[in-house]
């Protein structure tokens, strides 16, 4: 399954998460390109002041992997540039998602492959530190640790991260809530409002929570 052509966005698998009580692994990572997505088996690699690691993680990667890019957040210096991107492209990945900053922006556009990151800086790595042995298994992007266990989407709302195991049965789920939000929507281009669709008045007086009126009347809305 071509993960990165999905016709879903990262809400509808957010959602999808709430709705099988998965954690909801989110980062605010916005795209290079925006517009772009990406999807793929995540393919960490945590920076330590020198491309090689992430030389030495392509080396190892399967086509449509989503390289993941932990510099532990900093916004002092980018670690990801032009070549790593181009590389990246050339060995057939998906794309790359920094919890860092990038820089060569311009170039990173001319090549097309999805990038997303939490800004530009042009000063590059700052300085030479010790490899993590954990520094091709697993990656920290926010609160989350993620390895080649986990499955990165990523939009132009941020980057989720779902199990592997459980991405077949989550785009089954976020499918469904993409189906019911675009009947909601189409019905209220033709006239029918939402409040009207999803019964507002009927839920008022109902002494339920909202979620649970969506859920016994088949809305989606909020998950």
């Amino acid at each position: 399954m071509d993960l990165a052509s999905l016709d879903l966005t990262t809400a509808h698998l957010a959602d999808a998460c709430i709705r099988a009580n998965i954690p909801v692994r989110t980062a605010v990572l916005t795209p290079v390109i925006p517009g772009t997505k990406t999807g793929g088996r995540v393919l960490p690699a945590r920076h330590a002041g020198s491309v090689d690691v992430f030389l030495e993680a392509i080396d190892r990667s399967r086509p449509g992997d989503v390289l993941v890019v932990d510099n532990d957040g900093r916004t002092d210096e980018a670690c990801v540039g032009d070549l790593v991107v181009l590389e990246a492209q050339q060995a057939g990945l998906a794309g790359v998602v920094v919890w860092g900053l990038h820089r060569d922006t311009q170039d990173i556009r001319a090549i097309g492959l999805p990038v997303f990151s939490l800004g530009a800086n042009p000063t590059g790595p700052l300085s030479l530190r010790d490899r993590a042995p954990e520094a091709l298994s697993t990656a920290e992007v926010d609160q989350w640790t993620v390895t080649s266990d986990d499955v990165v989407f990523g939009d132009d709302d941020g980057v989720l991260f779902v199990p592997a195991s459980d991405v077949d049965a989550l785009i089954e789920k976020a499918r469904g809530i993409r189906d019911v939000e675009r009947a909601q929507a189409d019905r209220v281009r033709q006239g029918e409002s939402l409040r009207a669709q999803l019964r507002f008045g009927e839920y008022l007086a109902s002494g339920l929570t909202f979620r649970e009126h969506l859920r016994k009347i088949g809305g989606a809305v909020e998950e």
